[in-house]
């Protein structure tokens, strides 16, 4: 027990750490040291408040605290028997830890957008996910910022991917980091991606700061983690998703969204 609550403490801690790192350097960056050089690349021109920073934050750690937890139970607990958790990293052929956080990001995306529309169900809404949608304007604050219900129902991904794939340890931080940055980004609150990218296949598949960004502020539509694929089988993309993104890219570069032949950064 000693060994567990010692790892306990130990992940919550690197947890805790990674949070603020990767949240706090782009929040320092766009909110606190250049944002009116930035000011452009903003999606919405309201700011959020201090309050609202102090509110993500405290529920973020909550979230860090249950996410450690499940990371815990299934890897040091006798629960990891019933896992497809491997130690031995050569177990598996090396390529195959690339190939395990692809697919576990995959099954991420469909977990998360299937669990996302549930929450919206407006009993459910008012019980966990009120909490979420308080920042109608995100900030990377807001990336781990949920009712701590929800928290529980978002880390239980983790459990299905370690029941469902072999999966290492690395492979299993490597999908933490990866999913956490790529979530930073979704609430951001700025658009950073190039002028490329809107011509490119990559546009129609992923997910950008705008698509999650209107899902705060619409609080319909744009259900989707990392990709666009089930908002739009399922017909639930915002309508305005591709509009207000080239007005944005208009903004920041003064370009025209149809001029393919305009490719500079």
């Amino acid at each position: 027990m000693e060994k567990i609550i010692e790892s306990a403490v130990g992940i919550f801690s690197i947890s805790a750490i990674r949070y603020f790192v990767l949240a706090g350097i782009p929040f320092m960056l766009f909110y606190l040291m250049m944002p009116a050089r930035l000011n452009k690349f903003k999606i919405q021109q309201k700011s959020a408040t201090k309050k609202d920073f102090i509110r993500e934050v405290w529920h973020s750690m909550q979230s860090t605290f249950v996410f450690s937890i499940i990371a815990v139970v299934l890897i040091f607990t006798p629960l990891k028997q019933y896992t497809r958790i491997y130690s031995q990293i050569d177990d598996f052929p090396v390529w195959y830890i690339g190939v395990a956080l692809v697919l576990s990001l995959i099954i991420h995306d469909t977990y998360f957008y299937w669990m996302h529309r549930l929450l919206h169900h407006k009993k459910l809404f008012k019980l966990a996910h009120l909490v979420h949608h308080k920042s109608t304007n995100p900030s990377p604050w807001t990336s781990y910022s949920f009712h701590i219900l929800e928290a529980f129902t978002e880390g239980f991904v983790l459990v299905l991917i370690v029941m469902l794939m072999p999966m290492h340890p690395l492979t299993i931080l490597l999908f933490t980091v990866t999913g956490f940055i790529i979530n930073v980004y979704g609430h951001l609150g700025y658009e950073i991606m190039p002028k490329w990218f809107r011509f490119t296949l990559a546009f129609e598949v992923l997910n950008t700061s705008v698509h999650h960004n209107l899902h705060h502020s619409k609080f319909k539509g744009n259900y989707g983690l990392y990709f666009r694929l089930w908002d739009r089988v399922m017909s639930t993309e915002h309508p305005d998703y591709v509009k207000e993104y080239d007005r944005l890219q208009d903004q920041r570069f003064a370009w025209d969204p149809f001029d393919k032949r305009d490719l500079k950064i």
